[in-house]
C-alpha cells in the first residue's frame, strides 16, 4: 500500500492533465484529418497533410525551424560542455554560479528585447561602430534581428540554452570519480586523451539528453521567432498560429495539420530522451 500511495495522491491532478491534453491532441488530430463539423466538414481525409507537405511556404518554415534549432542547440551544447569542464577545474563562486543561472530564469521576452537592444540597426553594436567611424550610417549595419537567416533567433536560443547545458553537465562532472583521471594520467595519457576517453563516455548520455531538451524547446518555441523572426519565411509554430487565428475557419485544418506534425516530432524527441535517460540510469546502476 505504501508503494502505491504516492501515485494515488497525484492521480487526481495527473488524470485532469491527461484529460485536458488528450482532448486537445484528439481535437487537433481530428481537425487535421478534415473532421470539423462546425463548418460542415465531417469526413476523414489526408488532403490537408498533402496540401501543406506540397506547399513551399510550409517547407521553408520547417527548414527554418529545423535550422535555427539544430544550429543553436549544437553551439549551445559545445559551449556549455566546455564551460562546465572549465568550471570543474576552477573554483566557482556563488556570484559566478548565479550569473550562469541568470539567463535560465530570464523570460524569453526579456532575451528578445536584449537582442533588439544589442543587434538591431539602432542597437548598441551599430552605435559603437558608428562612433568608431567604421560605418557612416546605421543602414550599413547588417541587422541580426528580423533577418531571413534567423541569426537573431539562434542568438537568443544560444543565450538561453548554453547555461542549461553548462549547469547540467557541471553537476554530473562534479559527481565523477577523480581517481579515474589520476589513473589515466599516471598511465601516460595527456589531458586531451583523459577528456576524450575517460570523461566524455561518462557524460555523453547527459549531453545527448540535454541537447534533445533544448532542441525540442527551440523547435516548438513560438514567442522568439514571432517577435524577432523575419516576415518571410516564418518559423513553423508562427505559421501554424497565423493559420489558426485566420478568420476563414476553412484554414483551421491546415493549422492543425502543422500542429500535428510539430507534436509528432516532439513525441519522437520524447522517446529518444526516454531511451537516453534509461541508458543513463542503467549505467549508474
Amino acid at each position: 500500500m505504501s508503494k502505491i500511495k504516492p501515485y494515488l495522491l497525484i492521480a487526481p491532478a495527473a488524470l485532469l492533465l491527461l484529460f485536458i491534453m488528450g482532448v486537445g491532441i484528439c481535437t487537433c488530430i481530428l481537425q487535421s484529418l478534415g473532421y470539423f463539423p462546425l463548418i460542415g466538414l465531417d469526413s476523414i481525409t489526408f488532403d490537408y497533410y498533402k496540401e501543406i507537405l506540397s506547399n513551399q511556404q510550409f517547407i521553408n518554415s520547417l527548414i527554418l525551424s529545423l535550422k535555427t534549432s539544430i544550429i543553436s542547440s549544437i553551439i549551445a551544447t559545445v559551449i556549455g560542455v566546455l564551460l562546465a569542464y572549465l568550471m570543474t577545474k576552477n573554483r566557482v563562486s556563488k556570484l559566478r554560479y548565479f550569473l550562469l543561472n541568470l539567463p535560465i530564469i530570464v523570460p524569453h521576452i526579456i532575451a528578445v528585447m536584449l537582442a533588439f537592444a544589442v543587434f538591431s540597426k539602432t542597437g548598441i553594436i551599430a552605435r559603437i561602430l558608428y562612433n568608431l567611424n567604421i560605418i557612416s550610417d546605421s543602414s550599413e549595419f547588417v541587422s541580426l534581428v528580423n533577418d531571413k537567416a534567423g541569426i537573431g533567433i539562434i542568438i537568443v536560443y544560444i543565450y538561453k540554452g548554453m547555461p542549461f547545458i553548462a549547469i547540467t553537465v557541471y553537476n554530473i562532472l562534479k559527481s565523477l570519480d577523480v581517481k579515474l583521471e589520476d589513473v589515466a594520467l599516471n598511465l601516460g595519457a595527456n589531458k586531451f586523451q583523459v577528456l576524450k576517453l575517460v570523461i566524455m563516455p561518462q557524460i555523453m548520455p547527459t549531453i545527448l539528453s540535454s541537447f534533445i531538451v533544448i532542441f525540442a524547446f527551440s523547435f516548438g518555441s513560438f514567442e522568439v521567432p514571432y517577435l524577432i523572426g523575419a516576415t518571410n519565411p516564418k518559423a513553423l509554430p508562427v505559421n501554424a498560429y497565423i493559420n489558426y487565428i485566420n478568420t476563414d475557419l476553412a484554414q483551421r485544418p491546415l493549422s492543425m495539420a502543422m500542429n500535428s506534425i510539430l507534436t509528432g516530432i516532439s513525441f519522437i524527441l520524447l522517446i529518444l530522451y526516454n531511451l537516453i535517460f534509461t541508458k543513463l540510469k542503467k549505467n549508474k546502476l
